[in-house]
């Protein structure tokens, strides 16, 4: 049984477990203890801005109340008691506010600020000062996405200790000593971290804003929506900022087992794609001078001829994209409509995993970590790479191979599903997580089999599919297609399709419709409409032209879904998902699973030669310009014993030979690596199925 410690606070008395931040005993008791510094999450607090400052009843002077934590009979007095306090309170703000410009009418952080809010609170209502405040050049691009406004910095110090203590890039940091430190980059270089937007937010004044949200909006003209990003599968809980129609930008919205509150900068930053130059908002049939707009009842009278035409040799090929909704309409009318059953799924994960289930907040409390991948964990699912710095830090050890005996209460994470389920066994694991490569591969699984049953025709393809754009950029799904005597594409961007698809169907993005996804725990979540879409939800269209082959198909996704709950996920209704959505209990185990075949990695000039998808890649990446300079497409990731032992360096342009042919990358030294392996995106140009050799 936890020991509770019981203490006075302001005259209150409360009883909390021991060891408890004071700043959450005092929320506990109903007072509040002001902070700008103090953030939990970005671990031991610092007592950096001292707004916390408490009298502490046998001290003799003021204390910083975020630095301390409940011990028994401890009497406390906030500001609200304490003229001593007070003063204190009062002081720090006016010596905050000292260099602080009077901006906030077009301060981006006006409105939403904690400084503004806390100076009306516990701020003196004048100054003293009659001197020039420092001015400072303004805004520095600390990179395309981030700028800083020095005049505003308070030093809290919540950025720089991010970047050391939670992301781990150590890009941030204070420069200069005394009253003349500024925040900035290590030599001036982008702040290039997969994570750098959470500083924005963590930001309490407003020295840190999103260059793509200055200037954009004002609190009190703008709508939040609740949502979940659609773009990994993690699942982050996001709140979609819209104005006038259109999203303005995209924050975290705290879900302590998944995301714990953090985003990384392709959920944060890539919104703009739904303002792209080639999106479909019309539905367009090729011509002699390419794609041509068509009227909707047109193109699904086409559609309708060309599934007629393929019959039950229609496949189709899904992206890992879709809501769970859409896929489910689209096998609904395929196989019950046509007898359509073959499908080429995103990915498909062994039942056997979900014995194994457990929230992503596990990986942190864990005392091993079995990763086995071949690309990095951030690239894959990035929040869970932070969830495995955080254990690493509170002393898990990490295995990067299989271990040779079976491990009491150890986490595995795998991008091999098949392996994850056989090692999971083997090991005796407590949890295990298998990444997948689509944000809800096991939502669209889930939604075919519910669809219907019955086997996939024999006979080659007459017509296919092609469902999203990352399936349209797919070499095997294009030559598939290539096969077909018609392709039909369903997509968001026209240069998807573009020597591909006879006829193309608008699609809508994850911020543009109402239905659900399944992230890599196995957790239902909802996705909420945040703006209206340039065309008609593909539920809607799909519903209508299934009436022409006489199945009914639900235009609405709750009621989509409430089909598929009572065939997949046990019934649970469309509105009992909520905002958080809850973890489904893990299964039994049950049968023992085979081991799989060993994967084959080449190995060339003593380096295994890993291709893989870097996380700032594909069609909505490439469409929104302000993260250019986080791709990885013309790179080589080398770890960095790797390195020294060729003589490279990051940034060097490196020759990488490929059976005779010689291409040139930009190394890119990579931490996280393992030793003995190189890595090059599947984006990179050229042939380099096989290498002989990485030098400078």
């Amino acid at each position: 049984m936890t020991d509770h410690v019981t203490l006075t606070i302001d005259e209150r008395t409360v009883t909390v477990p021991k060891g408890t931040g004071l700043v959450e005993t005092a929320q506990a008791a109903g007072i509040e203890i002001p902070v700008f510094c103090y953030e939990p999450r970005l671990g031991p607090p610092v007592g950096a801005c001292r707004m916390c400052l408490v009298e502490i009843e046998g001290m003799p002077k003021l204390q910083a109340g975020c630095t301390l934590t409940a011990q028994e009979g401890m009497v406390v007095r906030t500001a609200r008691t304490s003229p001593l306090a007070s003063e204190g309170q009062n002081s720090t703000l006016e010596f905050i506010l000292v260099n602080h410009p009077l901006d906030c009418p077009v301060c981006d952080k006006g409105g939403e600020c904690p400084l503004q809010d806390l100076t009306f609170r516990y701020g003196p209502g004048n100054t003293r000062m009659t001197f020039d405040k420092r001015t400072q050049e303004k805004p520095i691009p600390l990179s395309p996405t981030i700028a800083l406004d020095r005049e505003r910095c308070i030093l809290c110090y919540r950025c720089t200790r991010f970047s050391e203590s939670v992301s781990e890039d150590n890009d941030l940091v204070p420069l200069n000593r005394g009253a003349n430190t500024v925040i900035g980059t290590f030599e001036d270089q982008p702040y290039r971290s997969r994570f750098s937007g959470n500083v924005v937010e963590l930001c309490p004044v407003g020295a840190l804003t999103s260059t793509q949200y200055r200037f954009e909006a004002r609190p009190w003209d703008i709508q939040e929506s609740p949502s979940v990003c659609g773009l990994c599968p993690v699942g982050c809980n996001i709140s979609a900022t819209t104005r006038e129609g259109k999203v303005k930008r995209i924050q975290s919205r705290n879900h302590p087992q998944i995301d714990e509150g953090w985003l990384c900068d392709k959920g944060r930053f890539t919104y703009g794609h739904l303002t792209a130059a080639d999106r479909i908002k019309t539905p367009l049939l090729k011509g002699e001078a390419g794609f041509e707009p068509l009227e909707w009842d047109d193109a699904l009278d086409q559609a309708e001829t060309l599934l007629r035409a393929g019959g039950d040799t229609v496949v189709t090929a899904f992206s890992g994209t879709e809501s769970t909704e859409q896929a489910y309409a689209l096998g609904r009318l395929l196989r019950a409509g046509l007898g359509a059953n073959g499908a080429v799924l995103p990915e498909e994960i062994p039942t056997a995993l979900d014995a194994y289930r457990a929230p992503l907040s596990s990986i942190r409390d864990a005392t091993t970590i079995v990763i086995l991948t071949r690309d990095l964990v951030a690239d894959r699912a990035p929040i869970v790479d932070l969830w495995v710095k955080a254990a690493r830090r509170n002393g898990a050890t990490i295995l990067t191979e299989i271990p040779e005996e079976k491990l009491e209460d150890a986490v595995l994470i795998s991008d091999n599903a098949a392996h994850a389920a056989w090692l999971a066994q083997d090991i005796d694991a407590k949890s295990a997580f298998y990444l997948p490569r689509t944000p809800n591969g096991r939502g669209v699984a889930d939604a075919w089999s519910a669809a219907g049953d019955g086997e996939a025709s024999n006979e080659e393809p007459r017509v296919v599919i092609v469902s999203g754009d990352d399936a349209a950029a797919d070499p095997a799904v294009r030559a598939l297609a290539a096969g077909a005597d018609f392709v039909i594409g369903i997509g968001l961007f026209q240069e998807s399709f573009e020597g591909l698809a006879d006829l193309v169907l608008p699609a809508t993005s994850y911020l543009e419709r109402d239905g659900t996804t399944v992230n890599l725990e196995g957790r239902v979540q909802r996705q909420r409409r945040a703006v209206i879409a340039p065309c008609p939800d593909e539920l809607a269209w799909i519903s209508k032209l299934a009436e022409r082959f006489e199945v009914e198909v639900s235009p609405h996704a709750s009621l989509a879904f409430e089909e598929i709950s009572g065939r997949i996920y046990g019934g649970v209704s469309f509105a009992e998902i909520g905002e958080q959505a809850p973890l489904p209990p893990a299964a039994e185990k049950g049968a023992p699973v085979p081991a799989p075949k060993p994967v084959q990695v080449p190995v060339a000039d003593g380096l295994r030669v890993i291709r893989y998808r870097p996380l700032f890649s594909g069609p909505v990446v490439d469409r929104v310009p302000e993260v250019e300079f986080q791709k990885a497409d013309h790179e080589v990731g080398m770890n960095p014993a790797d390195a020294r032992e060729r003589g490279v360096i990051d940034g060097d342009m490196v020759t990488v030979n490929s059976r005779g042919n010689f291409h040139r990358f930009k190394a890119r030294i990579v931490r996280d690596l393992p030793a003995g392996t190189v890595r090059l995106s599947t984006y990179a140009e050229g042939d380099l199925t096989e290498f002989v050799a990485v030098r400078k």
